[in-house]
């Protein structure tokens, strides 16, 4: 080779030969990565869901400091909690002033029933807590619409506070056979007795969250039991729910029976409700026993 001539460049066959992948090494990369977005994936959504547990957490504290803070405006007295399921009822007094549906009432959207109902003054006007971040359901008609989310995925324990025509001679006609609550002092442990919780989409309409069970002492209708949901707790945060307490706390409560988890049906020619609990006695697990002890006490 003479001086100063350049070296001979490499083909370019040889060149794409040794830069390039094969097919089969191709093939590898993309069953590696396939695997780890299979393993990746889930944690990911767990991890997400979990957050959105703790924001679901923090509403439900929120929700129940202002609870607090009227109480402390009103001499003790809780705020009103009262039955609105029939649309043609409203009132301002209570704390929220809507009705959850699956059609295109403007109760799902319109906030104003929310900072102009009785607990808005104490909340600031700050209506997204009223919102679990994991309620995303809506029905055929309301994505239709374009809408996003309804307004309101919480209710409060019917227990406490005055349930205006629910309370007859300082009784709940509901649950007779449990204490109705009017201040936080009236409650032998405040940190037992739940206040706001998530409700289930399919179940909740007004703010009103009750069920119905038959007590081991006391009052029995013609001495039939009953032990019904008639309300529905929520499960959207790995089968839990959102519970807050009257002493300020919350919790995610775990349900322990898949019958308490119901999947969405949101139709507003179907109704889940209804859903009466076996006559056998109840685990002291049971997810219906759960609810019913930190709802009241048994007069």
């Amino acid at each position: 080779m003479r001086c100063g001539t350049p070296p001979p460049e490499p083909s370019k066959s040889s060149a794409t030969a040794s830069e390039g992948f094969t097919l089969i090494e191709l093939l590898v990369v993309i069953a590696i990565i396939a695997i780890l977005a299979a393993i990746l994936l889930p944690a990911l959504a767990g991890a997400r869901e979990r957050s959105r547990g703790i924001y679901c957490l923090n509403n439900t504290r929120q929700l129940t400091l202002a609870w607090e803070l009227y109480a402390d405006d009103h001499e003790g007295f809780l705020p009103y909690n009262l039955v609105m399921a029939d649309t043609s009822f409203r009132t301002n007094i209570n704390w929220v002033n809507n009705v959850m549906t699956w059609d295109l009432s403007p109760d799902n959207t319109n906030v104003a029933t929310i900072t102009g109902a009785s607990l808005g003054p104490y909340v600031v006007g700050v209506t997204g807590i009223y919102h679990c971040p994991s309620d995303q359901v809506l029905s055929a008609i309301q994505s239709a619409a374009g809408w996003s989310q309804r307004i309101r995925s919480y209710s409060m324990n019917a227990m406490v506070g005055n349930a205006g025509s629910a309370i007859s001679s300082g009784q709940n006609v509901n649950n007779p056979g449990y204490r109705q609550f009017f201040k936080v002092e009236q409650m032998p442990r405040p940190s037992d007795i739940f206040v706001f919780l998530d409700e289930h989409p399919d179940s909740i309409d007004d703010g009103y969250f009750i069920d119905q069970d038959t007590p081991s002492t006391g009052w029995t209708p013609n001495s039939v039991p009953i032990n019904e949901w008639r309300n529905l707790p929520a499960s959207y945060h790995n089968r839990s729910a959102a519970f807050s307490f009257a002493d300020g706390h919350a919790i995610l409560h775990r349900w322990l029976r898949s019958s308490t988890i119901v999947p969405p049906i949101p139709d507003t020619n179907t109704n889940l409700l209804p859903i009466t609990i076996p006559s056998s006695p109840p685990s002291e697990h049971d997810d219906f026993e759960w609810v019913m002890e930190h709802m009241s006490v048994e007069n």
